[in-house]
């Protein structure tokens, strides 16, 4: 039998920070998610510089508990970008952000998946200030999880996971383009 400060360490949410510049980032939050919903807890994906078309977001739309954020303004490159495109880009990750925080403040939520949230914030299209105000003050029990290469010191200091992806080959790297149902 746990005591209740064993207990209190299990209810407990954490923060997960998946980075690096290795394939797997998103796979591996993807499978929290997943595992998430089979114990009937309730997740949210955000994600941050992608369409919302990669091949995971119909089966995950179809999960009990599972909430998706997603989209795009352009499809372009965030370094492709002009300064509007730019500007309603950073607009829309705000809003996103900000429709997870009131979820995780309104308890609806105990798991929030930040996809490429790391790479936002070095492109200029999140708010590094508010996504670590957010995570200093989140609520106690929600597991947090943030992917992206070259996160800030800052996030890595709040971070209570840290998984580094290592790309040691790509077949990027010998011509191959991303395959559908295997990299998107």
């Amino acid at each position: 039998m746990m005591d209740s400060d064993s207990d209190q360490n299990v209810r407990q949410g954490l923060i997960h920070l998946y980075c690096g510049d290795g394939k797997g980032k998103t796979t591996a939050a993807i499978g929290l998610i997943v595992r998430a919903a089979g114990h009937g807890r309730r997740a949210m994906l955000v994600q941050f510089l992608k369409s919302g078309l990669s091949g995971e977001i119909g089966p995950l739309s179809k999960l009990e508990g599972v909430r998706i954020i997603s989209g795009q303004i352009t499809a372009k490159f965030s370094n492709q970008m002009d300064e509007q495109e730019r500007a309603q880009t950073l607009k829309l990750h705000q809003e996103h952000l900000q429709k997870a925080v009131a979820a995780a403040a309104a308890g609806e939520l105990d798991l929030l998946v930040l996809d490429e949230a790391m790479g936002a914030i070095t492109a200029g299209l999140l708010s590094r200030t508010d996504l670590v105000e957010f995570l200093r003050h989140k609520p106690a029990e929600l597991e947090v999880v943030l992917t992206g290469r070259n996160p800030p010191e800052e996030i890595m200091e709040l971070a209570d996971y840290i998984s580094e992806m290592k790309c040691l080959r790509h077949p990027y790297e010998r011509g191959f383009p991303a395959r559908e149902g295997v990299e998107f």
